[in-house]
Order: structure tokens, then C-alpha cells, then sequence
């Protein structure tokens, strides 16, 4: 959706409201498609002393995975965004809340969608003291308990093991 900048830039209008939806299930982010909802956004585009502006909302749920133990999740992201919409850019240094138009339309998607993109962080997990997986045998230990890691020895560390009986036997 388009939204036609020359009512504000004329002065006929001092805002334009906007809101709508988007469709990012075909996006792949970290080898996956985590977006299996519609992104809702609303805000307004305004227009004050010449200086367009545009604020608004953006939210979606994201459909990832625990980093420990694997168990799916879906992370609500959200983002408030404010740009100041320019035609130039003046130097050569990029503002973070400056947009670039070209012509005397911006599509609010082109806006908003990439603010949510930088709500997303690496790794999420399913609760703060998540205990994982057991690299051994794959138990989840937060359902269950395993002795995996009493029994394994790195085949590298083998020898400090022996060193360890000797000791116990002195």
C-alpha cells in the first residue's frame, strides 16, 4: 500500500493515517520460515513545518525454537518506529531515522517491516534456566535426568583420568 505525499506536501492535509497487513511467510530468516502470521501495522504519516514524518506500530508473533533445548516458541515481536521522510539525503552520513523517498509516494511496509526485522535476537529461550539437551544421549534434561555425563570421557582427557585414580588410590 502506497501512500500519495503530495496532499501533506501541499499543505492541504497535516496527516495521513494509515493501517494494514503483511505477508511474510515466504521470507527465510536463519534457515527458516518464521512467520506464520500476517504482520499487522497502523501509524500516521504528518506533515509539520515541511518535515514529513511517519510514525507507527508493527507487530507479529515469531515462530522459533528453544537455543538449548529445541522446544518451539513463538516470540511476539513488536516495534514503534519515527522516521523523518526526506527526498535527499543530505551528506554522505546515514541517519538511522531517516528515510529516503523517491517521488512523492512511501509504502509504510518499506518502513516498518525492517524495524521488526531488528527486534529479532539471536537465540531465544524457553525459560531463563533452561537446562538443554544432553549432548550424549539427547534427553531433554528438563523433563529428565541422565548420567551421561558421569559416564563420558573425552577420549583426550582420558589420560588425566588415570592420573585422577592414582591419586584416589594413594
Amino acid at each position: 500500500m502506497k501512500i500519495n505525499l503530495k496532499k501533506l506536501l501541499s499543505g492541504a492535509v497535516e496527516r495521513i493515517p494509515f493501517e494494514g497487513t503483511a505477508d511474510l511467510g515466504a521470507e527465510e530468516l536463519y534457515g527458516a520460515h518464521p512467520f506464520r502470521y500476517p504482520v499487522s501495522y497502523r501509524g500516521e504519516v504528518t506533515s509539520h513545518l515541511g518535515v514529513l514524518r511517519l510514525t507507527g506500530e508493527v507487530s507479529t508473533a515469531y515462530a522459533t525454537a528453544c537455543a538449548r533445548c529445541l522446544k518451539p516458541l513463538e516470540i511476539p515481536l513488536c516495534a514503534d518506529v519515527q522516521m523523518v521522510l526526506v527526498q535527499e539525503q543530505d551528506g554522505e552520513e546515514e541517519a538511522e531515522d531517516v528515510f529516503v523517498i523517491e517521488g512523492d509516494e512511501v509504502d509504510p511496509e518499506d518502513v516498518l517491516i525492517p524495524a521488526l526485522y531488528f527486534e529479532i535476537d539471536m537465540a531465544y529461550l524457553c525459560k531463563e534456566d533452561c537446562k538443554g539437551l544432553c549432548p550424549h544421549c539427547g534427553a531433554d534434561r528438563n523433563v529428565t535426568t541422565c548420567d551421561c555425563g558421569d559416564q563420558q570421557i573425552d577420549d583426550r582427557l582420558a589420560v588425566l583420568k588415570t592420573l585422577l585414580d592414582k591419586k584416589q588410590d594413594n
